[in-house]
């Protein structure tokens, strides 16, 4: 039956459930003096390890009851009650006697005010990202206001909440209604008034979101409270379907997608250009930069005292090296220099469908057996024995079309329902020889073992997870293993060659995207023309660089990362300060960091509040080894 149909029904039960009800309290408000909230931390200090373990594992419990409370993304409130813990904690944190603490110690000081100092810097930048969007979506606060009410417990009066979704509709209808008149352009095809394509592409995600937590916030009460229901009902459809509206607009008028059908919520998201039948985004790439200032602060974040257009020199000449090596193995194969046509027949020398299991075992056990028997690194038994394997799904393989790796490997190649392109691409882009390369990046001594290691060594420091130590650790055995002729053959070798190339394409394409000077599309090319990548395989590589979860320095922390280990294991292990497995050990023992950090601990270099001073790793690089 319907509430409206029942109107005396509902009103008895109102009564009686009014008389039932325990007196209004007062709504939980976060205190006013951000260090209420925040434990002093000496007591909190203890003398196993580091010091400030149980600083940081305080820490991080707290971050969990703050993020889970104020769990409406970028609403008014989450963005005071952040800015308040991050700043409460700073705080408490420089009360601590820096100069008391052990090494380990002022490692964990140093890394715990790196990140909220960079968790700050995120705000800041935040807001500036909001303000770009304010009159795409003027109303933004005041909506998402409805789920921090719902949370601090505010009543609900549900006639007053009908009519503010009414007035939400109308302003909603009205900004979409003046995107859609005659004269609105794409910003990105000459408009140089209003927002950009990028910052539009942005306020259309985050209509999305607003979307979602505003049915979050009306399924609390929806049914719960019947006169709820019986004003909101309605007026809730019609904003969550302006909503709706408004993004596709948004994502036609101004970032130039091809409108997509609207769905109902829950279903793809409007406005989007519609999929193939299996899945994925195939429409354009847009991505967000962060430019020069935000790559400023993630370069500091991550303690790499280098510009971007110095870290892309630094990539173009990694590159030169590995294109000269390509030519070689070329040469080998009866090729000349066309190192393009040799890795044509590499990448056809797939295995049949059904054998891609097979072969990634075979190659983990190898390269197990390789590490044995030189003793470069502690594999403990359980390590050997605890990771699993699976395959990858189609959908999946649309933006990660090589295997993936931890404590699972996930097998990227072609199922039954895919077309033959897909079937043929998937199985040369995961051929023999560039798997030979890389099944030891995700199993051990790489991604499997960081993982293994880091649960059971100073597992508070997973706060502090990097690409460039958790890819860049992965990436530096490539090089290690190329180093001590772990490839012999030609057609291995330039397996190896294809993903080093394909990381200094990496640290090019990303912070040049980052940077305004270079598209997506034209990242695409770069990957097709230098790195010899299929096409398709490109542009997943770069969709799920930009419009995934990533970082904006993540892609380039693959060979940044490796390259600082490489620095550093010159430093400690060719002038016999440590063997070549003490060295290895100490890295997955410390837990992650930035890689300045990892030499602050094992070169127990001096360490102020500040961090340490300046590393120019680049110039103590050794030289690539030639073959």
């Amino acid at each position: 039956m319907r509430f409206g149909a029942l109107p005396f029904l509902v009103s008895m039960l109102l009564a009686g459930a009014a008389s039932a009800q325990p007196p209004a309290r007062s709504p939980v408000a976060p205190p006013a003096d951000p260090l209420t909230s925040v434990p002093k931390l000496a007591p909190l200090a203890g003398a196993r390890g580091s010091e400030l373990a149980d600083v940081i594992g305080r820490y991080q419990a707290d971050l969990g009851s703050i993020t889970r409370r104020y769990d409406a993304d970028d609403s008014p409130a989450a963005r005071q009650r952040l800015r308040q813990f991050y700043t409460g904690w700073r705080t408490r944190l420089a009360e601590l006697d820096f100069g008391r603490l052990s090494q380990e110690g002022k490692v964990d000081y140093v890394l715990l005010d790196n990140r909220l100092r960079y968790q700050l810097a995120l705000l800041d930048r935040a807001d500036r990202q909001r303000a770009e969007i304010a009159s795409l979506v003027p109303f933004a606060d005041r909506l998402l206001d409805l789920h921090d009410a719902r949370r601090e417990l505010r009543d609900v009066d549900p006639a007053a909440t009908a009519r503010s979704l009414a007035a939400f509709t109308k302003e909603v209808d009205a900004l979409r209604l003046g995107l859609e008149g005659p004269g609105v352009r794409n910003p990105g095809a000459g408009n140089e008034t209003g927002p950009s394509r990028t910052a539009a592409n942005r306020a259309a995600d985050d209509l999305n979101r607003m979307r979602n937590l505003l049915g979050q916030w009306f399924r609390f009460y929806d049914g719960y409270d019947p006169i709820f229901s019986w004003w909101v009902r309605d007026p809730y459809n019609r904003l969550e379907a302006a909503l709706t509206r408004y993004a596709s607009a948004i994502r036609t008028r101004l970032v130039g997608l091809a409108p997509a059908p609207t769905v109902a919520a829950g279903g793809p998201v409007a406005g989007r250009t519609a999929g193939p039948p299996g899945g994925g985004d195939t429409g354009p790439i847009i991505g967000d930069p962060i430019g020069t200032d935000g790559l400023a602060a993630d370069l500091a974040h991550e303690m790499i005292p280098y510009t971007p257009e110095e870290l892309i020199e630094i990539a173009n000449r990694e590159y030169a090296f590995s294109l000269s090596e390509a030519k070689k193995a070329a040469r080998e194969m009866g090729y000349g220099d066309d190192w393009k046509a040799a890795m044509e027949k590499v990448k056809n020398t797939y295995v049949e469908p059904g054998k891609q299991p097979a072969l990634i075992r075979e190659l983990a056990r190898q390269a197990e057996e390789f590490i044995d028997r030189h003793d470069w690194v502690t594999i403990p038994p359980l390590a050997r024995e605890d990771w699993r394997m699976e395959m990858m799904s189609p959908e999946r393989q649309r933006v990660s079309p090589f295997f993936l790796g931890g404590e699972q490997i996930i097998v990227s190649y072609p199922t039954a329902e895919m077309s033959d392109e897909d079937k043929l691409m998937s199985m040369r882009g995961n051929n023999p020889h560039f798997s030979h390369a890389t099944v030891f990046h995700e199993l051990n001594p790489g991604h499997h073992l960081q993982g293994f290691m880091t649960a059971r060594h100073n597992p508070h420091r997973r706060l502090f997870g990097t690409p460039f130590w958790g890819e860049g650790y992965a990436l530096y055995w490539e090089m290690f293993l190329w180093d001590h002729d772990f490839h012999v053959s030609p057609e291995d070798r330039l397996g190896a060659l294809f993903w080093r190339m394909h990381r200094s394409a990496r640290i090019i394409f990303s912070l040049s995207f980052h940077l305004g000077k270079m598209t997506p599309e034209q990242a695409i090319q770069l990957l097709v023309d230098t790195v010899n990548f299929e096409r398709a395989n490109a542009e997943a590589e770069v969709r799920r660089s930009f419009t995934g979860q990533y970082s904006p320095l993540y892609q380039a922390g693959y060979m940044l990362g490796g390259l600082q280990l490489r620095a550093l294991y010159r430093e400690l292990v060719e002038t016999k300060k440590l063997t070549i497995r003490e060295f290895h050990d100490a890295v997955l023992q410390g837990g992650p960091m930035p890689i300045a950090m990892v030499r602050a601990r094992l070169a127990n270099t001096p360490l102020t509040r500040n961090g340490p001073a300046e590393w120019r790793f680049a110039s103590a690089l050794p030289p690539p080894r030639p073959r």
